[in-house]
C-alpha cells in the first residue's frame, strides 16, 4: 500500500480487514472486537473472499460505516481513505456507504452473531473489548431480526419495550430479558448473541440468567430490580418494525449520469424491467430502487475524475430527492458488479468475447459425469440433476379432485388441460430420498390446481414430511424432470394425451421436438400450420395416413436422433423424413397452406450470469419482506426460519422445522416473482425443500454442507442453551456481591460506560469462585466439587505451534487428532472458552466442531 496516503499493509489471506478513523487516522481493530462500532467514530471494513468457490474474478467489498456521532471530519476522512484504497485495490472492488442502524445486508452478513453500538468515542488508551475484565454496567437493547444488533441504551426500565430484547450486563451476570411480544426466533437469536458477548469478553466466566416478560418473578428479576429498581407502570408498546416491502424495491429507475459544460446533469433513462444494454461503458448511471438503495455504475471507459466523484454525486442525489440521509449507497464498476445490482435487470451475461468458441463460431459444449452428482453436490446444483434419472417412477393424473395413477407405459405424456403428481424415488448415500413434482397444464382450471395441491400434501403427509415438492408448469419442467422420461417427454394440447401410437389422428397434428438428448429433450404439440415451423428445429407431423419427420436446414444430426426416438410415442403411422425445401404437397396441404415462418439460424443463447442470493422471508402487514444474507452458509439456515435461495433458475423455498408459516411459502415464493425488478417470469420453477431432507441441488449452492447437521438429537438452539448456567437458586443469588443489592443508579453518563466504584471488578477464577456463581452439580456449587483437573502433562505448547498447524509442522511427538490436548490450562481456557474438563465430556460431534472453529482440527 501507499504509505504516502496514509493507507495501512493488507494482508490478501484474511477475509475481513477493520480499521478505526481516530485522529483522521486508520487505526486496526483487534479481531475480538470485531462487530463492535463506538457511534463517535467512522470505520472502515474491507471483505476480501477466501472461500474455496470464490473465483479470481470475485470482488471484494469496501465499506466507510459512519456512527449516528461522528464529525464531519471524520466522515471525510474515512470517505477520502476509502477513495485512496479502491486507487490501490483495483476495479474489482464494490464500495458502500453505510450508516449507523442503516447498513446494507452485506455489512451485516460478516458479523456473526451480530453488531454492537457503543456509547460515545473510543479513548487514546481504551481498548475496543476488554477480555476478563467484570468491572461493567450497560443495558444493551438488541433486535434479533435475521440481522441482529443490540444499542447501548439508558439504564432505566423506560428503555424497554414488549417486541425486543435487552440484556443487563453486570460483568459477572448477564440477564437475558425477552419481550412478551417476542418470538421463539428471536429470543434464540439474542441469546446467540449474549453467549458471543460472554465468551469474547469474559472469557466464558460469566453466568447468563434468563427472563421471560410475563411469566412468574425469577430470582433474575429480582437481581434486576436490584440494579434498575422497581418497574412502576406498564411498559412501551412492541416498536413496528420498518421494512420495505418487496414492491417498493421493484420500483426502479436508471439515471444517465454526464456533464454539460461546468454542470451536472442527471436524465431519467429508464424504468423496470431494465436491460443491460443501456449501460454504456464510458458513461456513468445512477439507479434508483425505490429510494432503499441508490447504486452508481461507472463504465470502464468513464474518467478518472467521474470515478472519484462516484459518492459526492450518490449523496448529492440523494439530497436532491429528498431521500432520509442514511440511504445506502453502492458503487460498482463495470465487470465487478454485486450480485444484488445484477438481478434488478432482466438479464445479464458476461462480458463479450468471454464465451468459448469454436472455429465455426458455435459454443462449445461439454457434456459433465452424471455419475459425479452424487459426490460433487456442486455439479448437482449446476445441472439442477440429483442424478442421472434412473430411479424409480410413479405418475397420478388430477381427475375429479383425486389422483388417479397413469400406466407407466403412458409415463411422460401429458396433457395441457390436467395437472399431473410424478414421485420420483432415489438414493443417496445408502439413504432413500424423493422428489415429487407438480407438473400444472397451463389449461387446467383453478379447481384442478387446488386439488394438486391438496393431492401433493397428502402425499407428503404419507411419507411423513420427506418430500421435497418442486412445483412445475409447461415449457418450464427443468432438466432433472426431462431425465426421468429419458427424452420421451411429450405434452399434448387439450386432454386427448395418452393414446399413443395406434390411435388414427383425425386431424393433423404439429409436433416440436425440442432437445439434444436423454437429458434435456421435451416435445410440445403446437397449432398445425405452417408458421410454427422453424429452420433450426426438428417437428413431427402427424397426419391419418402418414407422420413426416420434419428436419430444418439448421437444425443438428442429436437434434433429428431424438426425433426418431420420440415419434414412436406419438405416432403408430408409417414415417417419412422431409427435409426443408423438399416438402411433398400433402405436407403443406396438412398445415393448411405454406406462410413465412423463422429460417434464419438460431443463434446459441449466452447463459445468463446470476449468483445465487439466499433470503430469509417474513411477511408485515400482509406484504412480503425479505431480509438477505450475503456469504450465505449452512448456519444461516434456522430451524424457526421459512427462507428463499434464488439460484435464477430455479426458487428453492427452505423450510425449517420449527417455522409457523409454512403453508404460506409458495404463496410468498409467487409474490417474489411478480414483484422481482428484473420482471421474472412466473413459470419459474418453485421447490420446497423441508429442514433435513436437503436434495443436492440445494446444498450444493452452499461451500460446505454437513448432512448431520440437524441429526443430531440437539438442536442449534440448544446447543448454545447447553453452555447458559441459569441464576435459579437461592444460594446463587446470595453469592452475589452484596454491593449489587445497595447498588443505586448514577445519572446516565455521557461518555465512559464503566460501571461505579462500589461495584467490585472481578478479574480472576479465584473471584469468580468466591461468588459461587458457577453451574451447581449434586446440589454443590461446581467450584467446590472437585479441585481443577488438569488433562495434559506440565509440558504444554504455545497455541501458535498447535493452530491452523498442518501435521507435517507439527512438533514432534504431538498427535494430529488431539492438537487441542498439548494446550496449557490457561491459554485452552481463552481459546475455547471452557475447561478441558468440560471439552472432553461434550459429545465427540461437539468437540469436532468447535475444533474445526478455531482451528485445531
Amino acid at each position: 500500500m501507499n504509505n504516502n496516503k496514509g493507507l495501512p499493509a493488507i494482508d490478501s489471506h484474511r477475509d475481513l480487514h477493520i480499521w478505526i478513523i481516530e485522529n483522521l487516522k486508520m487505526v486496526p481493530v483487534p479481531e475480538k472486537a470485531y462487530g463492535n462500532f463506538f457511534e463517535k467514530h467512522c470505520y472502515i471494513i474491507l471483505h476480501i473472499p477466501q472461500s474455496p468457490k470464490a473465483t479470481q474474478e470475485a470482488s471484494s467489498d469496501l465499506h466507510y460505516w459512519i456512527g449516528k456521532e461522528a464529525s464531519t471530519e471524520a466522515e471525510g476522512a474515512a470517505s477520502t481513505f476509502v477513495q485512496h484504497l479502491q486507487e490501490e485495490l483495483g476495479d474489482r472492488t464494490v464500495q458502500h456507504r453505510e450508516v449507523q442502524g442503516h447498513e446494507s445486508e452485506c455489512f451485516h452478513s460478516y458479523f456473526h452473531p451480530g453488531v454492537i453500538y457503543r456509547k460515545g468515542g473510543l479513548a487514546s488508551d481504551v481498548k475496543h473489548v476488554e477480555t476478563n475484565m467484570y468491572n461493567i454496567q450497560r443495558l444493551l437493547h438488541i433486535k434479533a431480526r435475521k440481522h441482529v444488533s443490540a444499542t447501548e441504551v439508558e439504564l432505566s426500565w423506560n428503555s424497554f419495550n414488549k417486541g425486543d430484547i435487552f440484556l443487563l450486563d453486570l460483568g459477572m451476570v448477564m440477564i437475558q430479558w425477552n419481550g412478551s411480544k417476542t418470538s421463539i426466533s428471536e429470543k434464540s437469536r439474542g441469546l446467540v448473541l449474549t453467549c458471543s458477548i460472554r465468551d469474547r469478553e469474559r472469557g466464558g466466566r460469566a453466568q447468563i440468567g434468563i427472563v421471560d416478560d410475563g411469566v412468574e418473578v425469577t430470582d433474575p428479576t429480582h437481581i434486576m430490580e436490584a440494579v434498575l429498581g422497581c418497574r412502576v407502570g406498564s411498559l412501551h408498546a412492541a416498536m413496528p418494525t420498518k421494512s420495505i416491502n418487496q414492491l417498493q424495491k421493484a420500483n426502479v429507475r436508471l439515471y444517465h449520469v454526464y456533464e454539460k459544460g461546468k454542470d451536472l446533469v442527471i436524465q431519467e433513462l429508464a424504468t423496470r424491467p431494465l436491460t443491460q444494454d443501456l449501460l454504456q461503458e464510458e458513461d456513468c448511471y445512477i439507479l434508483d430502487q425505490g429510494g432503499f438503495k441508490i447504486y452508481l455504475w461507472q463504465g470502464r471507459m468513464s474518467n478518472v475524475e467521474e470515478k472519484k466523484a462516484a459518492f459526492s454525486r450518490a449523496v448529492g442525489f440523494i439530497r436532491a430527492k429528498g431521500y432520509p440521509t442514511y440511504t445506502n449507497v453502492e458503487v460498482v464498476n463495470d465487470g465487478a458488479e454485486s450480485a444484488a445490482f445484477k438481478q434488478l435487470f432482466r438479464t445479464w451475461t458476461r462480458e463479450l468475447g468471454r464465451k468459448k468458441l469454436d472455429r465455426t463460431g458455435k459454443s462449445i459444449q461439454v457434456k459433465l459425469d452424471v455419475g459425479k452428482l452424487h459426490s460433487q453436490p456442486e455439479l448437482a446444483a449446476q445441472l439442477r440433476m440429483v442424478d442421472d434419472g434412473s430411479g424409480k417412477v410413479e405418475m397420478w393424473c388430477i381427475q375429479d379432485s383425486r389422483r388417479q395413477p397413469v400406466d407407466s407405459k403412458h409415463h411422460g405424456q401429458l396433457c395441457s388441460s390436467n395437472c399431473y403428481l410424478v414421485l420420483y424415488t432415489y438414493q443417496k448415500l445408502g439413504r432413500i430420498q424423493y422428489i415429487l413434482y407438480l407438473w400444472q397444464g397451463h389449461q387446467a382450471t383453478e379447481e384442478e390446481i387446488k386439488a394438486l395441491h391438496s393431492n401433493a400434501e397428502e402425499l407428503d403427509h404419507l411419507y411423513q414430511g420427506a418430500l421435497v415438492q418442486e412445483h412445475v408448469t409447461v415449457g418450464s419442467e427443468p432438466p432433472h424432470f426431462l431425465a426421468i422420461f429419458q427424452g420421451q417427454l411429450v405434452i399434448f394440447q387439450g386432454s386427448t394425451g395418452h393414446h399413443g401410437k395406434g390411435q388414427p389422428a383425425s386431424v393433423p397434428r404439429l409436433f416440436h421436438v425440442q432437445g439434444t438428448d436423454g437429458y434435456n429433450t421435451r416435445t410440445m404439440e403446437v397449432s398445425a400450420r405452417a408458421s410454427s415451423l422453424n429452420s433450426s428445429e426438428v417437428f413431427l407431423l402427424v397426419t391419418a395416413g402418414v407422420c413426416y419427420l420434419w428436419f430444418g436446414k439448421g437444425c443438428n444430426g442429436d437434434q433429428r436422433e431424438m426425433a426418431r426416438t420420440v415419434v414412436t410415442v406419438i405416432s403408430g403411422n408409417d414415417k417419412e423424413t422431409v427435409l426443408e425445401g423438399q416438402e411433398p404437397p400433402h405436407f403443406w396441404e396438412a398445415l393448411g397452406g405454406r406462410a413465412p415462418y423463422p429460417s434464419s439460424k438460431r443463434l446459441p443463447e449466452e447463459a445468463a450470469s446470476f449468483q445465487p442470493r439466499l433470503f430469509e422471508c417474513s411477511s408485515q402487514e400482509g406484504c412480503l419482506v425479505l431480509s438477505e444474507v450475503v456469504f450465505f452458509r449452512q448456519g444461516d439456515l434456522d430451524k424457526y426460519d421459512i427462507m428463499l435461495l434464488d439460484t435464477w433458475q430455479e426458487i428453492f423455498l427452505w423450510l425449517g422445522a420449527a417455522a409457523s408459516e409454512q403453508k404460506d411459502a409458495v404463496a410468498w415464493g409467487q409474490e417474489y416473482l411478480r414483484t422481482h425488478p428484473a420482471g421474472r417470469s412466473l413459470a419459474t420453477p418453485m421447490v420446497l425443500v423441508k429442514q433435513g431432507h436437503e436434495p443436492p441441488t440445494f446444498t450444493g449452492w452452499f461451500s460446505t454442507w454437513d448432512p448431520y447437521m440437524w441429526s443430531n438429537n440437539q438442536s442449534c438452539e440448544e446447543v448454545v442453551k447447553s453452555g447458559v448456567s441459569h441464576l435459579g437458586t437461592e444460594s446463587a443469588i446470595s453469592g452475589i456481591p452484596a454491593e449489587i443489592n445497595n447498588f443505586q443508579l448514577s445519572q446516565w453518563p455521557g461518555e465512559s460506560r464503566a460501571g461505579p466504584p462500589d461495584l467490585p471488578a472481578i478479574k480472576d477464577t479465584q473471584d469468580i469462585s468466591e461468588m459461587e456463581l458457577g453451574p451447581r452439580v449434586g446440589g454443590r456449587s461446581a467450584s467446590n466439587s472437585s479441585s481443577s483437573v488438569s488433562l495434559v502433562d506440565s509440558e504444554s505448547l504455545p497455541p501458535e505451534r498447535l493452530r491452523y498447524r498442518a501435521v507435517e509442522d507439527l512438533p514432534q511427538g504431538v498427535d494430529p487428532t488431539r492438537k487441542e490436548f498439548y494446550l496449557s490450562d490457561a491459554d485452552f481456557q481463552d481459546i475455547f472458552g471452557k475447561s478441558k474438563k468440560e471439552f472432553y465430556g461434550m459429545a465427540k460431534w461437539k468437540q469436532q466442531q468447535e475444533k474445526k472453529k478455531l482451528g485445531f482440527f
